[in-house]
């Protein structure tokens, strides 16, 4: 409930495919979201990506008991608020609502409109103004940490401070600003949880520590505080961190999501405003530029070898590990013969030991010529294989 994302993508997703070609054809992707996580998955694989799901929270993050939420609000209306903090649309919207069926909406609506209203970003604000509060300011960056910033150079003696919790305590938020004079009340509607099965996530964590996966995305960050955890449970959070510092790019949705990646020194991409729809776009500039692996044109055809993926005119080849190893040591040197007896060292063990040798290698090249185009390979009588391109 914590996602930085809103509900609806945007109209930046305007380039998806339908056939499972497109910009991240031949990438995959793991998706750490609990929430909205179909709308995000279909605008990946619609740009040709392959996906890997893991949630890293509960996709039922816990409410707070109702008599403690009634408790904690009606300790915010015993005594005048200086300063309101909002963090969360969500958080808001479940206060207010609550508030509502308690029959102390109006009450708490007047007692907080009479305070300096701050929120952390579009969100919040727009579940105060659906109430007719107004915030006084809200950064552009949507980080809490500003919010903070804002205030810490004032004298706060003796003011009363309210924090909405954004899912995961603010305790020492609570505690910092108590130590520069406030008395501070902190209302927490919800609790993020990590998900209720971590085997998916166990699973991610390998892929990202053994550099499997091109991106993971991360939509909250209690999210990437998950992940982490996870992975110090099962001993790879140095694996993970050095994999994210290198080959594996970090994905974020917004600032403050990528703000949670800068205790572990992890380098982040993120897009310019907090959406699905700009993270996945991002994801298609970012990818392609990162891992541009090696273009071939032959046979008619544009071939792109990343990794042990082969996009064949934007759609990946489904290629076995003995075609897959015949066309890399072919692309190893363009347009130029290579023996069979080179071919057959490059076979895979138990394809090299199949049959003659001849029949190995001549039955990998017809597999990789099914599965790239007949005319790739051609055949130089007696001497071998080259791949058909000019030189």
């Amino acid at each position: 409930m914590t996602d930085e994302a809103p509900a609806v993508a945007d109209a930046a997703d305007e380039t998806g495919t339908a056939d499972g070609t497109g910009p991240l054809a031949g990438f995959t992707v793991g998706v750490t979201a609990a929430r909205k996580v179909e709308e995000q998955v279909a605008l990946l694989e619609r740009r040709g990506a392959a996906t890997v799901w893991a949630p890293a929270l509960s996709m039922h993050p816990r409410r707070v008991e109702d008599a403690e939420l009634r408790a904690v609000t009606e300790q915010v209306l015993s005594t005048p608020v200086d300063l309101f903090l909002a963090t969360t649309g969500i958080g808001m919207k479940a206060w207010f609502d609550s508030a509502e069926e308690w029959g102390l909406l109006p009450a708490l609506v007047a007692h907080l409109g009479r305070a300096e209203i701050l929120a952390r970003g579009p969100k919040s604000v727009g579940a105060l103004r659906r109430r007719g509060l107004r915030e006084l300011w809200a950064p552009d960056s949507e980080r809490f940490d500003d919010v903070l910033r804002h205030v810490r150079g004032r004298d706060l003696s003796g003011a009363h401070i309210v924090v909405q919790e954004h899912g995961q305590s603010l305790s020492m938020v609570a505690h910092a600003l108590r130590r520069l004079g406030a008395a501070v009340t902190s209302v927490a509607v919800y609790r993020v949880e990590p998900a209720e099965d971590p085997t998916p996530m166990f699973t991610l964590i390998d892929r990202i520590a053994d550099r499997s996966l091109h991106a993971v995305t991360f939509t909250s960050a209690p999210a990437v505080a998950a992940l982490m955890e996870a992975a110090a449970s099962v001993g790879r959070r140095d694996d993970v961190v050095a994999a994210f510092q290198a080959d594996v790019l970090a994905t974020c949705v917004g600032p403050v999501t990528s703000a949670a990646f800068e205790l572990w020194g992890v380098p982040t991409v993120e897009p310019e405003r907090a959406r699905l729809a700009a993270m996945v776009k991002l994801l298609e500039q970012e990818l392609p530029l990162r891992h541009a692996g090696l273009v071939l044109e032959a046979g008619g055809h544009v071939l792109r070898l990343v990794g042990d993926t082969v996009i064949v005119d934007g759609a990946e080849a489904p290629l076995t590990p003995a075609p897959l190893a015949i066309l890399q040591a072919l692309a190893e040197r363009p347009g130029a013969v290579v023996s069979r007896r080179e071919l057959l060292a490059a076979l895979p063990r138990g394809a090299a030991a199949a049959g003659s040798s001849d029949h190995a290698v001549d039955m990998a090249v017809a597999r990789l010529r099914a599965g790239v185009g007949t005319k790739v390979v051609q055949t130089v009588y007696k001497r071998g294989y080259r791949l058909a391109v000019d030189l």
